[in-house]
């Protein structure tokens, strides 16, 4: 019951997550609204607490991104950062605010439940190895928010890892963009049905079943890709596989751009047209869209697009907590130069 109130709370902070999207998008730019929640978190907090939160620019830290669990062998987590579990009330909502400056509406939502879904992975493992708690996501703030100057933060726990690196107001990068889900599927409780990335997943099945038999021999694979590379400054993705765009119908490719689109939706307006600026940049037709496993509901899958200037990464291979196979997911937005503004 502890972990569902906890899945409620956190299903309650999305909606009022939702609330305030409309206000704040009319009258800021993402950039500028990041700037003032950055410097709203960072004096919100005590001077040992803002010790945690904060690295300068430079730090190699900046890079090390994980979407894993992180902890020691004494069960306290690893991960650098300042938790929602250390935070006063007032602090998380400097936080959260954070958050909502660096997500659409749907975004947040999808973070948020992807916290709470900590919960029900705790009742599942029962007394298993890794901690399981909602509250074990961890802010970060490289270098001074400012209107001026570099500087970046981050937002990160299990199943979640969202990087920002900004020049003043201006976002430089918004990526790596990871979110997990487990399960991917709730299958049982108050919340049974839910899938939070349901779109990455379904949309990728239709296709590649949309596809003819000779685009299907292209664009199937002999095996899983890999997880995306956390910890990596850059993609390490080698060159595009799988059917290019230039080889495909107008409806097919009407599928692929809303399949984009379903990662890009979980940004902001203003950095989900940016990243869908560099996309049209590259060259839709060069676009390639590769799938391994079956596209059927239940069976295990993966696939990846890339473009010239992106890649977006799918995995559903593993099972869950609960012993239900292919309920696991991680996907990715990533840049394949650009990254944490890095050429």
């Amino acid at each position: 019951m502890k972990s569902l109130r906890l899945f409620l709370a956190c299903a309650g902070m999305a909606t009022v997550v939702g609330l305030a999207y409309v206000a704040q998008r009319a009258e800021d730019a993402s950039g500028v609204e990041m700037v003032k929640a950055g410097k709203n978190f960072l004096d919100s907090l005590k001077a040992d607490q803002k010790d945690k939160a904060s690295f300068p620019f430079d730090s190699k830290e900046r890079t090390n991104w994980n979407f894993i669990p992180l902890q020691n062998a004494d069960k306290s987590s690893s991960r650098k950062g300042l938790s929602l579990e250390d935070m006063t009330a007032d602090q998380k909502k400097m936080a959260m605010q954070l958050l909502r400056a660096g997500t659409s509406k749907m975004g947040a939502e999808a973070a948020t439940t992807i916290m709470a879904l900590e919960g029900i992975l705790r009742d599942q493992e029962k007394k298993g190895a890794m901690v399981r708690n909602p509250q074990w996501y961890f802010f970060t703030v490289f270098g001074t928010p400012s209107k001026m100057g570099k500087w970046g933060w981050r937002v990160e726990g299990h199943h979640l890892s969202l990087n920002f690196t900004m020049d003043g107001t201006d976002v430089l990068a918004a990526t790596p963009a990871f979110f997990g889900a487990n399960p991917a599927e709730v299958k049982s409780g108050a919340k049974k049905g839910l899938r939070i990335l349901a779109p990455s997943e379904d949309l990728a099945r239709d296709l590649f079943n949309a596809l003819d038999p000779e685009q299907k021999k292209l664009a199937h694979q002999p095996k899983h890709f890999p997880e995306p590379g956390q910890k990596q400054a850059k993609p390490k993705v080698g060159k595009a596989v799988g059917v290019a765009v230039a080889k495909m119908t107008k409806d097919q490719k009407a599928i692929l751009m809303r399949l984009l689109e379903s990662y890009t939706a979980r940004m902001p307006a203003d950095i989900a047209a940016e990243e869908m600026k560099r996309v049209r940049a590259g060259g839709i037709e060069n676009i390639h869209f590769a799938f391994a496993g079956k596209a059927e509901a239940g069976a295990g899958q993966s696939y990846r697009v890339q473009g010239p200037q992106f890649v977006v990464e799918f995995l559903n291979i593993q099972g869950d907590a609960g012993g239900n196979p292919n309920n696991h997911v991680h996907s990715a937005w990533r840049r394949i130069e650009g990254d944490f503004g890095i050429n």
